[in-house]
């Protein structure tokens, strides 16, 4: 929700100088020029950016993305010296079945010696040994620790996960002291209120915290991913750039300064790093909506006598498929919040276009609607709610705003708005964070119980992560790899 600049003012508080960051996002939203925006917006503040070239814009064939990069376009992006890596390749499809176009993509990484990026979810057995000997190294999608032992064993690297709504660490942590070489720490999809709270410093105290080996635990987050990017980090190595960091003990990670290429950035909590000004980029065109798009009528010669219903897991970006009855009133499916099936409708934000609408469980909202145009890969509005009028106003304040994610009710209409591309802020980050904990909050006091309710509601269309999610276009059956008829 962070402009590069503004996310850089907020981590090197936590001891990061650097990242590996994809991004894939705004190239689903603006294409190369959403990519261009990232890399200049980057070199704005004394903070180390390592971007990627995006390998699957769009994420699949089965949703409405604003843009899309052939691997022409990719080629050209990995010739780039601030390009370091292909980002994660979702298509795992693709790969498996040796798709002429991702197979290009993979090659040119190889021909440039510039590692890929994976993403493959539940791949086990010789699946993930396809994947792999195509010549991708890294995952930071497994939930199991079986599934990540099995990736290990087959010579990938393993990359645990802590965000705002998929937390692996737990889970995968336990392999660390054995494969302290293949194993590294990432924050995928942390929200601001979350990052003004802690970064990788946090997964190395919890480590410690845990028993672990202090050099492998810094292995993890210092070493491995500058050597398997090949970064020009410093790693306190005679010649090095003076990146470093001085905690004030090797148990809780306080950390107390942080220097890139020696310049202190940070001190005592505070950052020295100021807030720059940030143009902006969208692309967004759709009129605001009316309630009856939202409805759906009973079929007149018969009632469904159950429907499909996504399971949202906190925690995860794994969702399961459940069947329940249909509640019906005034010649309409409704959501039902005794049963906690609500409706989630998907509204496609490049073109007017039917919404798509379905329904999910586990959110646990009692009154209201909330709506993001955040919504995982190619980002156009997701919404849940309790009734299409709040469905529909929570959508029309994101259509307004052209971004942002938004909470309405009868006595209440919040909204953070994201103007970059609908995806970020150009507000102070500290800013963000606060409006961002706000309406998290609200959220929650009108029912729901997720640990972070707009999180796991920008992976309800992500497409390429089993099994059940809804894209603009219809409900989607993600280990079918096709739609729900």
């Amino acid at each position: 929700m962070l402009v590069p600049s503004e996310f850089a003012r907020l981590a090197v508080v936590h001891g990061t100088v650097a990242t590996v960051s994809d991004p894939h996002e705004i190239a689903n939203v603006c294409g190369m020029k959403g990519v261009e925006f990232m890399i200049e917006n980057g070199k704005t503040v004394p903070f180390k950016f390592n971007f990627g070239a995006p390998s699957c814009v769009p994420a699949t064939v089965f949703e409405t993305a604003g843009a899309v990069l052939d691997a022409t376009d990719v080629e050209k992006l990995l010739q780039r010296e601030e390009i370091k890596y292909l980002s994660e390749m979702m298509n795992f499809p693709g790969v498996l079945n040796k798709d002429e176009e991702v197979m290009k993509k993979i090659s040119a990484a190889h021909k440039l010696s510039k590692p890929v990026d994976g993403h493959a979810p539940g791949l086990r057995g010789e699946q993930a040994k396809q994947y792999i000997e195509a010549g991708i190294f890294t995952d930071h999608e497994c939930f199991t620790r079986e599934e990540a032992l099995d990736k290990l064993q087959h010579g990938m690297k393993i990359i645990i996960r802590e965000g705002s709504a998929a937390k692996n660490f737990d889970a995968l942590i336990g392999l660390l002291n054995d494969w302290p070489d293949r194993i590294l720490f990432c924050s995928d999809d942390k929200h601001p209120d979350s990052l003004v709270l802690g970064h990788i410093n946090q997964l190395c105290a919890r480590a410690v915290a845990k028993g672990f080996d202090i050099f492998n635990i810094l292995k993890a987050a210092c070493v491995n991913p500058v050597v398997h990017y090949k970064l020009d980090v410093g790693l306190l190595r005679e010649g090095d750039p003076a990146d470093f960091i001085v905690v004030k003990d090797l148990e809780n990670f306080e950390v107390v300064k942080t220097f890139i290429d020696g310049q202190l950035v940070a001190e005592n909590g505070n950052s020295n790093i100021k807030s720059q000004k940030t143009g902006l980029i969208n692309n967004f065109s759709c009129d605001k909506k009316q309630v009856s798009d939202f409805e759906i009528p009973v079929p007149i010669d018969h009632s469904p006598v159950t429907v499909p219903v996504i399971e949202a897991l906190d925690g995860q970006l794994i969702t399961n498929r459940l069947s329940f009855s249909p509640k019906v009133s005034d010649g309409n499916i409704i959501s039902d919040t005794e049963k906690d099936i609500l409706k989630i409708v998907v509204v496609n934000r490049y073109n007017n276009a039917p919404a798509a609408i379905a329904f999910i469980k586990n959110f646990r909202l009692k009154q209201g609607a909330l709506a993001s145009s955040v919504a995982h890969d190619s980002h156009n509005i997701v919404a849940v709610g309790v009734d299409d009028e709040s469905i529909c106003q929570a959508v029309n304040l994101v259509i307004q705003h052209k971004g942002g994610v938004s909470f309405f009710k009868e006595d209440v209409e919040m909204i953070v708005p994201l103007p970059v591309a609908g995806l970020m802020s150009n507000e102070d980050g500290y800013k963000i964070a606060e409006q961002y904990s706000l309406i998290d909050k609200v959220v929650k006091d009108a029912g729901s119980t997720l640990g972070s309710p707009f999180m796991t509601l920008s992976f309800m269309a992500l497409l390429v992560i089993p099994h059940l999610k809804l894209s603009d276009k219809g409900l989607f059956d993600g280990d079918r790899f096709e739609f729900i008829k």
